[in-house]
């Protein structure tokens, strides 16, 4: 995460604009959140933000577009493609969590939408399902713009702090350890996380 930040930090604003909205949509959208999640880059820009390198709340506003464009699309691509989706190879290599997608749609019908985003696997996969099973569109659109706005919001915000701790820290005792506690502090998030997430699927 913090390579990521330093990379980001070297480019110039609107290009960061563009980079982390282009991997928020391609996560819903295209199913990227495989490789990079598009949750680390909102929060990364929310560091940026506090930095200075971006404005906060353009960068709120254009992640929360991002985010419903995307699922959107993703919809869209579940409503056309159907069950041929689901008989791609790297779906079928992750066909238990597909099955839970699933369930989950079946359980909780259109707020599952807004509950999937804020889970990895499901905010790549639910609108895709959701465009499958033929859910009205106004409906689906109603709880994924929810869901864009206040997980949009509330990463970038999460961003804005983590930038704002790491600098007070960092005028108390020195970069260096503040490198130290930055590094420690998101490994036990990563952990955190990896558990959280192994939970909910066991």
């Amino acid at each position: 995460m913090h390579a990521l930040v330093d990379w980001l930090a070297d480019l110039s604003g609107p290009v960061v604009y563009v980079v982390i909205t282009a991997l928020v949509f391609a996560e819903d959208a295209l199913f990227f959140g495989f490789v990079l999640p598009g949750e680390t880059a909102v929060i990364v820009g929310g560091v940026l933000a506090r930095q200075g390198n971006v404005d906060l709340a353009w960068l709120t506003l254009a992640v929360v577009l991002a985010a419903i464009a995307g699922d959107s699309v993703g919809y869209e691509i579940g409503r056309r493609l159907g069950p041929p989706l689901l008989s791609r190879r790297p779906v079928r290599r992750r066909a238990e969590r597909v099955d839970k997608a699933r369930d989950l749609l079946r359980r909780r019908g259109p707020a599952a939408v807004f509950v999937g985003r804020f889970v990895a696997f499901f905010r790549s996969f639910v609108p895709a399902m959701a465009g499958a099973s033929n859910m009205p569109y106004r409906r689906f659109l109603l709880y994924n713009a929810l869901g864009g706005l206040v997980w949009g919001v509330g990463n970038v915000l999460l961003g804005y702090a983590v930038g704002a701790a790491y600098e007070r820290v960092e005028g108390l005792v020195g970069r260096t350890v503040a490198l130290a506690a930055a590094a420690i502090a998101v490994v036990a998030l990563v952990v955190w996380r990896i558990r959280r997430h192994r939970r909910s699927h066991s």
